[in-house]
């Protein structure tokens, strides 16, 4: 199984502050399998994408294997 952690309003959005699911995962695969309000604010490029604590440039390019977590990030807002 791959872990799928939401972070900060991805997480509101998810309904849950994570989801577990099956190995191997891609890009396409992942957002198939998010809830469609996650999936839909991945589009925005300012939301970043983690695997095992390391960013990612390619989103398109994400594979992720058994044991793996994900950690979908949006952007920081500070005030």
């Amino acid at each position: 199984m791959v872990t799928v952690v939401f972070l900060g309003k991805l997480a509101d959005l998810a309904g849950a502050p994570s989801l577990q699911l099956p190995a191997p995962l891609g890009w396409e695969g992942l957002k198939a399998a998010l809830p469609p309000a996650v999936a839909e604010a991945l589009a925005d490029p300012r939301n970043r994408v983690a695997v095992n604590g390391a960013l990612i440039a390619d989103k398109p390019g994400l594979q992720a294997a058994a044991g793996d977590e994900i950690a979908l990030l949006p952007p920081v807002s500070g005030g």
